[in-house]
C-alpha cells in the first residue's frame, strides 16, 4: 500500500526562508514574529484549513477511528497506547506506520498519548497508520507524564506494540517511522536508538523541538557522550529535525558527532513550543510531508 499522494502536497521546489521577513504588528509594539508565518497561520485558521485530531473512543479499531488499546501483559494496569487507522484502511493491505511519543506534561502539552498531533498532521488521516505509545511507569502502573518511566519497559512495549500493529493491521515493517515532540523528540534517539534491536525498526525519524545530546537533562545518560553512542546506531537513515525559531544548537551538535548524517533542519518561526503547528497549512508542514514522501521511496 502506497501513501495516498492526493493528501500530500506536490514537491517543494524552493524552501521558504522563515526568517526573511519580520514586521512589527499592532502599532509596531506587539511582537517581532515573522510576518509571513503569522499571516499564513491566520489565513489557515480563518479559512478552516486546520486539521482536528480525532477524539479517542472505545471499541475496536476501524478506518478513520482512534481507539485506546492495551497490551495483554498490561491488562491490570492503566498503561495503554492509542491507535489510529487511516480513513482508507482496508484489511489485507499494507500501510506506512508513524510511531509517536508525546512531550512532557507542560503548559503546551498534555504529556499523554491522547494529546499527540504530529502523525495526524503529517498524514491528514489518510494512507498512514498512526500509533501513540507510552513511556511506561511500571512502579505506578500508568503512562508516565514526565520523562521515561522505566526505559527498558518503554523499549520493550514499543517492540511488542509495533509488531502487533504490523501483524494485525497491515503496518509495513519496512516503512515504520518514529516521531516525537519535546520529550518525544528526544525519545526518537533516547528510546528509538536505545539498543540494537529497537534501532532496526525505523525507516526515518521526525524530531520536533529538542534533540538527544544537545543539553543535559535530569535523567541518566543525557550527556553528549552517551547520546553520541545512541546516535551511532542511526547509520545512514534520515532525520527531519525542526524546532520553533532555531535549530542552530542541534546543527552545531550534529556537525561535531555526525557530520555525514542525513539531517534536514527546519526552523519554524511564529509558533510556540507545541506540536499543534502541524495541524495547520504552513510551509514547514509542506516540507515535512515532502520529506516523508521522499523517504518512503528512498530510505
Amino acid at each position: 500500500m502506497q501513501l495516498n499522494e492526493s493528501v500530500l502536497p506536490s514537491p517543494v521546489v524552493r524552501v521558504p526562508d522563515y526568517n526573511a521577513k519580520r514586521s512589527r504588528l499592532m502599532n509596531q509594539k506587539l511582537c517581532l514574529l515573522p510576518l509571513l508565518a503569522v499571516l499564513m497561520l491566520q489565513w489557515a485558521i480563518a479559512n478552516g484549513d486546520e486539521l482536528e485530531v480525532p477524539p479517542v473512543t472505545a471499541g475496536e479499531p476501524a478506518a478513520g477511528v482512534r481507539v485506546r488499546q492495551v497490551l495483554d501483559s498490561f491488562r491490570e494496569t492503566q498503561i495503554h497506547h492509542v491507535l489510529y487507522l487511516p480513513t482508507d484502511w482496508k484489511a489485507g493491505e499494507k500501510y506506512p506506520v508513524i510511531v509517536e511519543y508525546a512531550g512532557n506534561r507542560y503548559q503546551s502539552s498534555l504529556g499523554t498519548v491522547e494529546g499527540c498531533s504530529l502523525g495526524y498532521g503529517l498524514s491528514g488521516g489518510v494512507g498512514v497508520i498512526w500509533v501513540c505509545l507510552p513511556f511506561v511507569d511500571l512502579a505506578q502502573g500508568q503512562n508516565s507524564p514526565t520523562w521515561w518511566g522505566d526505559v527498558q519497559a518503554t523499549v520493550d512495549y514499543c517492540l511488542v506494540a509495533v509488531g502487533k500493529i504490523c501483524e494485525q493491521y497491515g503496518g509495513n515493517r519496512d516503512q515504520v517511522f518514529i516521531a516525537g515532540f519535546s520529550r518525544g523528540s528526544i525519545a526518537c534517539n533516547y528510546i528509538g536508538l536505545n539498543n540494537d534491536e529497537i534501532s532496526k525498526l525505523w525507516r526515518g525519524f521526525i524530531c520536533h523541538s529538542h534533540y538527544d545530546g544537545v543539553r543535559i537533562w535530569p535523567y541518566p545518560a543525557s550527556d553528549r557522550d552517551s547520546a553520541a553512542k545512541r546516535l551511532a546506531r542511526l547509520g545512514t537513515r534520515p532525520q527531519f529535525i525542526c524546532q520553533e525559531n532555531s535549530t542552530v544548537a542541534t546543527q552545531e551538535y550534529l556537525a561535531q558527532v555526525a557530520p555525514n548524517g542525513r539531517f534536514t533542519f527546519v526552523p519554524i518561526s511564529g509558533i510556540a513550543h507545541t506540536d499543534t503547528w502541524v495541524l495547520n497549512d504552513l510551509p514547514a508542514r509542506t516540507e515535512l510531508r515532502e520529506w516523508f514522501r521522499q523517504t518512503l521511496v528512498r530510505p
